[in-house]
This record gives C-alpha cells, sequence and structure tokens, in this order.
C-alpha cells in the first residue's frame, strides 16, 4: 500500500500582464511553476482487478497515473484515415478483433466496416477501449485509461462501464484495468475494487456494486422497427406478419425482468426502446416460430440486454406451445447461445453453396452462403 508523491514544473515568463495579474492577487512570480501530488494506491501485488483514479480537473490524475504505472498508462495509436474500424487493429485475427469489439460493447457489424474517423462520440470511445484491451492479447497485464468516458454522453459512459468491467471480470480480457476520470458517476457501474479520490487524497478500498438494470418486455407495432434497423447485421426488411417486441430502459420496472403471459403495449408502458424482437412463422413448419431480428442500440450494447429479451421472447411463445428456433452468424450471439442452458444446437452451416428458393414466384431470401448456426430453445419447467 505505498504513498506515492510525484510533481509537475513548467517555466514562467515574465511580463506585463504577468506582473499585473501577480499584483492584482498577490501572486508570488517565480522562474518556476511547481505543484505537488501525492496519493496513496494499492500494490500490484494485491488482489484487485479494478480501479479508479478519479477527480476534478487539474487534481494531478494524469500525472500520478503516469507516476504510479509508468508504460501501462495506454497512449492511443492511430486509426486508418479511409479503412474500417477492423483494419485499425494490428495482426490480430478478425475472430479476436470482433472479440474485443463484442466485449466493450460496439457488436454492430455495420459499425465495424466503417472508417473510425466518420464514427459517433460513443463509438470511438468503444473503438478505443476495444484498442486498449488489444494489448492484452499482447502480453499486458495492466491497462491504464486515462480521460475514461471523458467524451461521451453519461448513458454511454454508463454503459460502457458496465461492459469493459464485465470483460475483464468474466476473464475475457486477461487483464487489470484502472480508468483514469473525473466523472464519479462511472465508479458503480465499473465495479470497481478501489479508487483514490484526489479530491481528498484518500484511498477507498470498498468494492462497488453496478445499480440495478431495470428493462421491461412490452409488444410493440412494427412501425418501431426503422429506430432499430440500421443497426441490424443483415437485411433491414422486416419479415411480413412479425410479431414484435421491444424492451423499455425504466428504473421502476420489475426487477425480474421476466414477461408473465401476454407482454402489455408499448402505448401502455412508459420508457425507451433500447431493444427490439421480431418473431415470426417458419415456413412449411407448423407450430414453429423462428426468431427473425434481435437488435439492441448501439449506446446499451455489451450488459446483456439482447440475451435477456431474446429469452423473455423465447419463454413466452414456448409457454402459448410454439417451437422457438434463431438460426444467426453474429459472433456475440453465437458465443451466447452455445453456452446458454436454455438453447441448445440443431445445426451447423460453414459456407453452404448459395441457392435460389422460390414460393409462388417470389424468392426467400436464406442463410445459405454464410457460416450460421442454428438453435432451439429449451422450454422450462
Amino acid at each position: 500500500m505505498p504513498t506515492l508523491s510525484t510533481f509537475v514544473e513548467c517555466p514562467v515568463q515574465d511580463s506585463f500582464r504577468v506582473q499585473q495579474v501577480a499584483g492584482m492577487f498577490d501572486l508570488p512570480v517565480r522562474e518556476n511553476s511547481r505543484e505537488t501530488f501525492t496519493a496513496e494506491f494499492p500494490g500490484l501485488e494485491e488482489d484487485w482487478t479494478v480501479g479508479a483514479i478519479v477527480g476534478p480537473s487539474g487534481s494531478g490524475k494524469t500525472t500520478l497515473a503516469r507516476h504510479t504505472f509508468g508504460d501501462a498508462l495506454w497512449r492511443p495509436g492511430a486509426w486508418p484515415e479511409d479503412q474500417a474500424v477492423i483494419d485499425g487493429f494490428g495482426d490480430l485475427s478478425i475472430k479476436q478483433i470482433t472479440h474485443l469489439l463484442t466485449a466493450v460493447g460496439l457488436s454492430s457489424p455495420p459499425t465495424w466496416i466503417k472508417p473510425y474517423r466518420v464514427l459517433s462520440n460513443g463509438e470511438k470511445f468503444r473503438c478505443n477501449l476495444a484498442q486498449a484491451l488489444a494489448s492484452a492479447i499482447g502480453g499486458s497485464q495492466l491497462i491504464v485509461f486515462d480521460e475514461f468516458t471523458s467524451v461521451v454522453d453519461r448513458t454511454v459512459a454508463r454503459i460502457g462501464s458496465a461492459a469493459v468491467a464485465k470483460a475483464i471480470r468474466t476473464g475475457r480480457v486477461p487483464a487489470r484495468f484502472v480508468a483514469v476520470t473525473c466523472h464519479y458517476d462511472v465508479l458503480d457501474w465499473l465495479e470497481v475494487d478501489w479508487h483514490v479520490d484526489l479530491a481528498d487524497g484518500r484511498l477507498h478500498r470498498r468494492r462497488l456494486r453496478r445499480p440495478e438494470i431495470r428493462v421491461r418486455v412490452v409488444r410493440c407495432a412494427p412501425e418501431l422497427w426503422p429506430q432499430f434497423a440500421r443497426h441490424h447485421y443483415l437485411n433491414h426488411a422486416l419479415p411480413a406478419a412479425s410479431v414484435c417486441y421491444a424492451a423499455l430502459w425504466d428504473e421502476n420496472a420489475p426487477a425480474d425482468f421476466h414477461a408473465k403471459g401476454d407482454p402489455p403495449d408499448t402505448a401502455a408502458a412508459e420508457g425507451r426502446p433500447v431493444a427490439f424482437c421480431a418473431v415470426s412463422g417458419l415456413f412449411g413448419a407448423r407450430g414453429v416460430r423462428r426468431i427473425s431480428r434481435i437488435v439492441v442500440r448501439p449506446e446499451y450494447q455489451g450488459v446483456g440486454l439482447g440475451a435477456r429479451l431474446l429469452n423473455t421472447v423465447a419463454a413466452h411463445h414456448a409457454g402459448l406451445g410454439h417451437t422457438v428456433r434463431i438460426t444467426t452468424s453474429h459472433p456475440a450471439m453465437l458465443a451466447y447461445l452455445q453456452r446458454a442452458p436454455e438453447w441448445r444446437t440443431t445445426n451447423v452451416y460453414r459456407n453452404r453453396r448459395p441457392r435460389r428458393r422460390l414460393v409462388n414466384g417470389r424468392e426467400l431470401k436464406t442463410s445459405a452462403g454464410r457460416c450460421v448456426a442454428s438453435f432451439e430453445y429449451r422450454k422450462e419447467p
């Protein structure tokens, strides 16, 4: 539990205006301005996973972080000017890259293929997080991220914090993480094991807990789909005769999330739609329903809302006597479904040759030509 002290110093150039200000406020004018920062930090040999250095602007956060953790302080690398985001990760494999982007909550393939410069601040923040976490693949055991959540709105900041904490604590990213930030609201969402508050210079060792995420599932009209369509990784069109559901972000929602019976309509519910699910029939299979669309708004990705919505809708339809299936090629969804006890793998298709399927003269789109897997929901007893 070392106490560390460091200082910064800069020259002061004497001038008429400098002397004016010195006279107005009775400031001593020296050749150099010097400020010392002191704080207590936990040792690297101690048992912790996520920490934070927090305090107001100018309190010495970056200076102390650099002095304490040295080369572990992450410095952003240059992103390709006109290449896709996924081309900005050096020699990492596409599997490793998509794993990192998904881990920080950037699960939208349409975003992966855009240049970094055209992304929103929230998307850039998550790309930078992924780039920082990529150093863990290269062998870094400690990542210190300066200006954490400084340029994003607070919703993205909180959800992004929860996403990176989840990635670190589950071992998907094998490293320790220290956030350096002036925003106190992310500490709970990071679930920090410790934080140094430079407002009072104290080390706080209490493990914080993330606020409960409360959303509720409601039945919604297909007209809600355009809000989510551009974030879907395949066809933006909604299948005909789809039954649609939305997850509403609502702090007053029941904590168990599970929809009992027929979910209410959005007209009778309050909250912001953050995730969308569409269910449709499967041609030629009586009593079978397939999950045809499942989308989470980018700013809410990374905390498991898609999986929770998927399971709620599947359980609801299973209760109606339907067999529920889903076919997907999205890496995050595949990873979840393969480990989820509620789902069992039924088929895996690897690069099947595309072929036209016509019904009444109309061509139906299929998953042929893509590596996909199909899963079936196991009805709860």
